[in-house]
């Protein structure tokens, strides 16, 4: 989030700074997959982030054009479909509902049956049938982060090698970060992640917690190739000649950590997925720390109370797919145009203190 704000904010002509520790503490991007489902990953019938998602996989889609002309990065990406696989009668139920209700909204997403799932992939568990969204894909994670660093760089912003620790203000406006040192600053984004609700100073505490997903990669039986397919509990990506199946949502503080249980739960719906992984070995596991709020939502805006405060976090398992349009967004707001998105009002920061 930071990284893509910075570029964008640089792009227009603003005198940006961005700092980042350069640890690998469990981050979520250093953890992700990388896929790029809104279709698959929406909660309900009246979930927000699914416009939302869309969006940010438009945008990731311009970006990579963007990156390549601008530095000559791949960013890896590929849309070439995802799926949500049921295997029992009420996952189909639920899906199929889901695909009608999407398709009212003019999302593109069909109903394959059994049969065709099977056709399409041989390898999959017997399965119901599934929803299937042709637009869906994926990046690279490491690629998009160090891309957009690159970039925000090329067009002239600072990367700040430190850890935001507070922030500091005069009167009822922003005035500057302090991490090691201080920087002075009209404007600032929180852009944090999981550790966004760590920085001192800000007027209120913020409702984000980490949640921690492990993961594992294992090697790739015959036939899988690339694909991407969600499961009851798990999901499966085939990435060249590796599978990585995940993930996990504990409540675990900040515990970057990968345990028994759940690899467990993870190899359970793995396994339903593509049976032929239960004789697979496990090559290695990783876990990662998501910036959760406390309903779900990201937190895009401006603060309620204090000038120049701008929140860019929260945005859970989706923080690859929602980055490019977080940018853009923050952008927007700051600049004073309007907003791509019309409505923000779901993912108002302020919300969560309103009584």
């Amino acid at each position: 989030m930071g990284a893509a704000c910075a570029r964008e904010l640089a792009r227009a002509g603003r005198s940006v700074a961005f700092m980042d520790p350069d640890t690998d503490e469990g981050q979520a991007w250093r953890a992700a997959a990388g896929m790029l489902a809104p279709e698959i990953e929406s909660r309900d019938s009246d979930d927000p982030t699914v416009a939302l998602g869309v969006a940010g996989r438009d945008r990731l889609v311009v970006l990579a054009e963007r990156l390549k002309e601008s530095i000559g990065a791949e960013i890896g990406l590929w849309q070439e479909g995802i799926a949500h696989a049921a295997f029992d009668e009420a996952d189909e139920t639920l899906l199929r509902a889901r695909v009608a209700h999407q398709r009212q909204q003019s999302l593109h997403v069909d109903w394959l049956d059994a049969e065709e799932a099977k056709t399409r992939w041989p390898w999959l568990g017997p399965a119901y049938g599934a929803l299937w969204a042709p637009a869906g894909g994926g990046v690279d994670p490491q690629r998009l982060v160090e891309a957009l660093r690159a970039d925000a760089v090329h067009l002239g912003a600072t990367l700040i090698t430190d850890r935001a620790l507070s922030i500091e203000r005069h009167g009822d406006k922003v005035a500057a970060v302090r991490g090691a040192e201080r920087y002075p600053a009209t404007d600032v984004v929180i852009a944090a992640g999981a550790w966004s609700g760590l920085i001192e100073g800000l007027p209120r505490p913020l409702a984000v917690a980490p949640i921690r997903g492990a993961m594992a990669a294992l090697p790739a039986p015959e036939g899988v190739g690339r694909a991407i397919v969600y499961g009851k509990g798990a999901y499966l990506m085939g990435r060249g000649d590796e599978v990585t199946v995940g993930s996990t949502m504990e409540y675990a503080g900040f515990k970057n950590e990968v345990t028994a249980a759940g690899l467990a739960r993870i190899f359970a719906g793995a396994s339903q997925l593509c049976p032929a992984l239960a004789r697979s070995p496990v090559t290695r596991t990783w876990s990662g720390l998501r910036p959760v709020s406390a309903d779900g939502l990201p937190l895009l805006g401006r603060d309620p109370s204090l000038e120049g405060l701008w929140y860019a976090t929260g945005h859970g398992r989706n923080g690859i797919l929602l980055s490019g349009i977080t940018g853009v967004l923050i952008r927007q707001l700051i600049v004073g145009e309007p907003t791509v998105i019309e409505d923000l009002s779901a993912f108002d920061p302020g919300r969560f203190w309103k009584w």
